[in-house]
């Protein structure tokens, strides 16, 4: 959803994700055709129940974390290209005759949304993008409708202006995380083509799953369950607080018993929740296989967690890093990117969008 038209690739432009536990932010340069270099990035934490499902709660608090993050990059650039999450976007894939002028597009896209959104059209921000010809006719071309509540758009924005940038793109989080999972479809065998992949994204309370074919998504589903859950049994086995679990989570420093006790049933547990994302998707589709598993998120990176996905699953799984074919700037640490990228995700992607002509 663009905010205002503006040639993308004319700017540097930052990606900039929030999320429900902190803010990311990256900014990617085109070094040759289709090939890029990862300039600067940061991730900064955010205060507990800053954001809420999606809702940014706490903005002032959401803004002073991107303002600190934005400061460590040390970068002059001050555009961002942001994203709502999916639960706060309805989309509906819609035919319309070929040819029509951007005019008689948007008479149509309008008409057709007030028969799909539950709120009135002045109380949201609408958008649309012609995806290609329509399967079923030459005549005709499919076209993508987004909506979103005028508040869930201008929260973001108002989050940037506070922390003195400027939104000049408002992208959907799946849409964005697409463009990032073309990255890693180069690392599959044959470019993953024609290969059904499951892109499974562990955030802090939710888990997404994406099964992408060609770059269509084929199916998506949220299911409860996310690092928050780890965070919640360190507590309950160490009598910690929710703050101290969290840091230790990260830094280490846990009882010897922690792996065994801890740890590896978590592990099994996600495990657990991905063959059953894998069910829901073989019964609510035509499709009976996937092909490759690709993990993202912060609990993406726990070693081992992708050898145990694959062998309860018995499907080839990787952690994903949309930056393992790009170079990187001497602003970057490799060691602490790859511990990072499976995170980075969705702000890869919004960074990515300066380079759509």
């Amino acid at each position: 959803m663009a905010l205002d038209i503006f040639n993308p690739k004319a700017q540097p432009l930052i990606g900039l994700d929030i999320s429900s536990s902190s803010i990311k932010l990256v900014e990617i340069a085109e070094v040759g055709k289709k090939s890029y270099r990862i300039e600067r990035y940061a991730i900064e934490p955010l205060p507990k129940d800053a954001v809420l499902d999606g809702n940014i709660t706490n903005l002032e608090a959401v803004a002073e974390s991107v303002k600190r993050g934005w400061k460590k990059m040390a970068t002059r650039t001050k555009n961002v290209a942001l994203a709502l999450p999916g639960a706060a976007v309805i989309t509906k894939k819609i035919v319309v005759p070929a040819g029509l002028r951007e005019e008689e597009l948007e008479v149509q896209v309008e008409t057709e949304a007030n028969q799909y959104i539950p709120f009135a059209l002045d109380e949201v921000n609408l958008d649309f993008q012609v995806v290609g010809p329509a399967p079923s006719s030459t005549e005709e071309v499919e076209v993508l409708i987004a909506a979103s509540r005028k508040e869930k758009v201008e929260d973001r924005v108002a989050v940037a202006q506070a922390a003195g940038l400027k939104a000049m793109v408002m992208d959907v989080e799946p849409y964005a995380m697409q463009i990032a999972f073309e990255m890693i479809e180069r690392q599959l065998p044959n470019n993953g083509v024609d290969q059904s992949i499951a892109l499974v994204d562990v955030g802090a309370n939710m888990m997404n799953v994406t099964v992408l074919r060609n770059n269509q998504s084929v199916y998506n589903r949220e299911q409860a369950f996310g690092g928050n859950t780890l965070t919640q049994d360190i507590q309950r086995a160490f009598g910690m607080s929710l703050e101290e679990a969290e840091n230790a989570k990260k830094n280490g420093g846990l009882p010897d018993n922690y792996e065994a006790d801890v740890l590896q049933p978590f592990m099994e547990n996600l495990a657990q929740e991905v063959t059953r994302a894998m069910q829901f998707f073989f019964t609510s589709t035509s499709y009976n296989q996937v092909d490759h598993i690709v993990l993202a998120g912060g609990c993406s990176v726990i070693p081992g967690l992708d050898e145990i996905v694959a062998t309860r699953t018995q499907v080839n799984t990787i952690v994903a890093n949309p930056f393992a074919n790009m170079s990187l700037s001497s602003r970057v640490k490799p060691k602490q990117l790859a511990s990072d990228a499976p995170a980075m995700m969705v702000a890869c992607g919004l960074a990515m969008r300066r380079f759509d002509a």
